[in-house]
């Protein structure tokens, strides 16, 4: 059911509703709700776009949450909700409490985000379209419009059906592409590398028959943004903090400080323990000419890969290894490094290490395919990135224009919502 959009009536002695204070007649947007699915790397997407709209401590952050347990590990090929339906069918079948459904109330275990500053996230609320419109619809008068920003293929039922049901009061972001009916969103923001498929590269690697279903159909339209890469929380206000933050710890260190961050293996980027063993010979090459290395992990990371680095290099002089337990040193690295190394395996690592404009070296493009391997192109193209061999000389420094997708994709979201007659407050 479509809800009708909130008619304001004329104030008393003309003064301005709050909604349009200090706005000039345009409708001020105070607040955003983020719409995650649980995935670290998709939800600091959202934050990273939040954080430079300047609306990163006024959000509500709801998760699309798939049902746990039982066979439901099977079936998150399906739609949420469909996925859902299933869920509640063989509850009731069974009875077994194996298909029991996780997250029934409404609020969540408190999710650790990982960023500079408290978004003043208390709690995690389940994401429902309804409650959302209800939410939004309620508090328009006083609070004004919101903005929607949601990531995720799992988010996208939430976020169209939130624009279907209060087009007026909402402006909906959606962060990766979803394939079909970009229209059912005011702003699309997709990386350039999904659209490697209309490529006649790309075509060759997709059956005809799925590529309507994997692939998007047609070239960006006005509502999509193209990034470079990965959205991301590393900007240069965040790098400040953390640079001022881990001073103590790695200003003091021998330089060049070289960052080495490990990710792990992916369906389009596939490795084993032999990249790692490559790595290892390759750092073991360039060490001399390296002042320190800090080495992280991921959550991704097989543990085979990270005993094998750990054995190696643990009780190495020039060679700190993050154990996962202490403070995490992501932003601080980012802040104080003078190269890196990153594993091709992750978007979200070489994207924040390209935002920096400084040399970042890759291992592992060989074995990457698909809008992987163009996203790697693409990079090297920009020489904001290039392969390592385990030859090169740490020291060189060397730069390019760095990353800056965020602050892109934020001044254009300005722009629309100028358009509309709209503005961030």
């Amino acid at each position: 059911m479509r809800m009708r959009s909130v008619r304001l009536a004329e104030p008393p002695g003309g003064a301005a509703p709050e909604i349009f204070a200090a706005g000039g007649g345009m409708a001020v947007v105070r607040r955003a709700v983020v719409i995650g699915n649980g995935c670290a790397g998709a939800e600091s997407q959202c934050l990273g776009l939040l954080r430079a709209l300047g609306l990163a401590d006024r959000l509500t952050l709801y998760r699309a949450i798939r049902p746990t347990g039982g066979i439901n590990k099977w079936l998150h090929f399906l739609p949420i909700s469909f996925h859902k339906l299933v869920d509640q069918f063989l509850r009731r079948v069974f009875c077994d409490t194996r298909f029991a459904t996780v997250g029934q109330v409404n609020k969540l275990p408190q999710y650790p985000v990982h960023s500079t500053g408290s978004f003043g996230l208390s709690s995690i609320l389940e994401a429902d379209a309804q409650k959302i419109v209800t939410m939004v619809h309620d508090t328009f008068e006083k609070e004004g419009p919101a903005l929607v920003v949601a990531c995720g293929r799992d988010t996208m039922p939430y976020a169209s059906s939130i624009r279907c049901l209060a087009p007026d009061n909402v402006f909906v972001i959606q962060i990766q592409h979803p394939r079909f009916r970009l229209e059912m969103f005011d702003l699309v923001v997709t990386p350039r590398h999904d659209y490697y498929a209309l490529t006649a590269k790309g075509q060759q690697e997709v059956p005809w028959l799925l590529r309507r279903w994997i692939t998007p159909q047609e070239p960006p339209g006005p509502n999509v943004v193209v990034t470079a890469g990965a959205l991301h929380q590393a900007d240069s206000a965040a790098l400040r903090f953390a640079a001022a933050d881990w001073h103590a710890e790695l200003a003091p260190l021998p330089k060049p400080l070289v960052v080495v961050n490990i990710g792990g293996p992916t369906r389009n980027c596939k490795y084993d323990v032999d990249l790692a063993k490559q790595l290892v010979n390759s750092l073991h090459n360039v060490l001399k000419t390296c002042g320190s290395v800090r080495i992280s992990f991921s959550r991704r990371t097989p543990w085979q890969i990270s005993d094998l680095i750990l054995k190696e290099f643990s009780t190495h002089p020039k060679i700190y290894i993050w154990d996962g337990e202490d403070p995490n040193p992501h932003l601080g690295h980012l802040a104080w490094a003078d190269a890196f190394i990153v594993t091709a395996d992750s978007i979200s690592m070489l994207s924040e290490a390209c935002s920096t404009g400084k040399p970042v070296y890759v291992i592992g493009t060989e074995h990457c395919r698909w809008k992987f391997s163009d996203f790697h192109r693409r990079l090297h193209e920009r020489r904001a990135a290039r392969p390592f061999t385990g030859l090169e000389d740490m020291s060189d420094s060397w730069s390019y224009p760095p990353l800056n997708d965020a602050a892109d994709v934020a001044a254009r979201v300005r722009e629309v919502l100028a358009e509309r007659g709209w503005m961030l407050g």
